[in-house]
């Protein structure tokens, strides 16, 4: 499978919650966006107690050879691009950034990327978590072996690509 199939193959899974862009700026191919607001009141609504805003920012890239200085500039990238969207203020709960690359083949070094895809970590807080915290998830897919990696964030990825790429 190319990287092309497999990203129209992922992204109608997508469309129905986010907010799909097919025309995105290189090295991404296609960004998603989910946007949730949600109002507690006591009793009326003109008791209004807190609004609660959670955002996820999804991008897509491909390659042909995943190395690490590929991820390294991807995920950065993503990080800094998801970060300019994020409008922290007393409502704001959370901003999540998630990368998923499609990979033709993984670099020679396959197990130190690997370890380098496991241990990446972004993380930011606003004012100390009262106005909300932004997470980076990573997932990369090996169309070659057909193999999903993610960090500890990005495993709530896994079942969704496997049902929408690798489905037998």
């Amino acid at each position: 499978m190319e990287t092309s199939q497999a990203l129209e193959k992922i992204l109608p899974a997508f469309e129905r919650y986010y907010t799909v862009n097919k025309d995105s700026e290189p090295p991404f191919c296609a960004q998603a966006e989910f946007r949730s607001h949600n109002e507690q009141y006591f009793l009326v609504r003109s008791a209004h107690i807190a609004d609660i805003d959670s955002n996820e920012f999804v991008y897509f890239a491909t390659t042909a050879s995943l190395t690490k200085e590929v991820l390294e500039d991807f995920s950065k990238q993503a990080w800094e691009e998801g970060l300019s969207k994020v409008k922290p203020y007393n409502g704001h709960r959370n901003s999540d950034i998630t990368l998923i690359i499609f990979a033709d083949t993984l670099a020679e070094d396959k197990n130190q990327l690997i370890k380098q895809i496991k241990k990446t970590k972004f993380y930011k807080s606003y004012k100390f978590s009262f106005h909300g915290w932004s997470n980076f998830k990573l997932v990369v897919v090996d169309l070659e072996t057909q193999i999903i990696y993610f960090n500890r964030l990005g495993k709530d990825y896994r079942k969704l690509i496997e049902k929408n790429i690798f489905q037998k």
